[in-house]
């Protein structure tokens, strides 16, 4: 197949081109500098030069391709409009590959997060819409549920569509989320932290996984579907911190509930790290046969590379 992907050198961009080459796809990588250009080239795409900004490109290279994979996001928007900016400019560019696309039955696979708190008592599953959106959670999840609904609706529209919800933690070699932050805190404060209990869980994925997921769900996803790049049901505060802790000759220590309200050791992660995450991937892995095969999370803790030595 022809492919058109964004985000090509981001996280997870960046490990999909090369998966979608090796399995004999053409990839045409979209690159808004000279940078990212020359980094395309080198993982063996062809590089088209453009930016999300530009819709009609954007539908331009949808139409002369097979498929779609998108996983950029607007992040020029951040510095002004912040992460509810962001969110707000993917409707539009999804609208435009939908438009493109439309009555093709070509796929458009987009990345989508498992962000959502666990409401339901259980974990989340690819069968969930995206949760209900109280006064608690507005603004940018309420933004993204919406634009994972917009690409599901594509669906009646003659498009191959679907969402990979990544698990919130994504983790490899090149890993600049969220373990390196709680690293980094950890050797600031001289301990790990973590909320209460810490029994609260946090669902994770190998990066290199993610990429074979995305390949999968371009060669045989069914229309209108959620998948879930998640490893397992997920991994409690507590043991991530202890991990890392053990990594760096710290205590894992915790930290009152009642002063996470306060600035204080997770400043604004605060409201972030109290909630808990399972999501299942058990409909991901029988219907397009993805099998996690890379270390998981406190393995890959495990191989070094988060703690080059001194």
């Amino acid at each position: 197949m022809r492919v058109f992907v964004t985000g090509g050198t981001g996280h997870s961009g960046s490990h999909i081109v090369p998966e979608l080459i090796a399995a004999g796809h053409e990839v045409t990588g979209l690159a808004r500098s000279d940078e990212a250009a020359a980094a395309l080239s080198a993982l063996g795409a062809t590089v088209r030069r453009g930016e999300l900004a530009d819709l009609d490109g954007l539908k331009a290279a949808a139409r002369e391709s097979d498929g779609v994979i998108h996983v950029a996001h607007r992040q020029d928007l951040l510095p002004t409009g912040g992460m509810d900016a962001v969110a707000l400019a993917e409707l539009p560019i999804m609208l435009a590959f939908g438009e493109a696309l439309a009555g093709t039955g070509k796929p458009l696979v987009a990345a989508g997060s498992i962000g959502s708190p666990g409401q339901l008592g259980r974990p989340a599953t690819e069968a969930d819409l995206a949760l209900a959106v109280g006064d608690e959670h507005r603004g940018t999840l309420h933004v993204r549920n919406v634009v994972e609904a917009a690409v599901l609706d594509l669906a009646e529209q003659g498009v191959r569509s679907s969402v990979v919800r990544i698990a919130n933690i994504m983790h490899s070699t090149t890993d600049v989320g969220f373990l390196p932050m709680l690293i980094a805190l950890a050797q600031e404060k001289r301990f790990a932290g973590y909320p209460g209990d810490g029994a609260n869980l946090w669902n994770a994925v190998h990066v290199r996984d993610v990429a074979t997921l995305f390949r999968l769900a371009l060669e045989k996803g069914p229309a209108g579907r959620y998948w879930h790049a998640v490893e397992d049901d997920g991994t409690s505060f507590r043991d991530i911190a202890e991990a890392i802790g053990n990594h760096l000759g710290l205590p894992a220590v915790s930290i009152p509930l009642d002063e996470l309200m306060v600035p204080g050791y997770f400043g604004f992660l605060a409201n972030v790290v109290t909630k808990s995450y399972p999501a299942s991937n058990l409909i991901t892995r029988r219907t397009l046969s993805w099998e996690p095969t890379q270390p998981r999370l406190l393995a890959d803790l495990d191989n070094g590379h988060y703690f080059p030595a001194a």
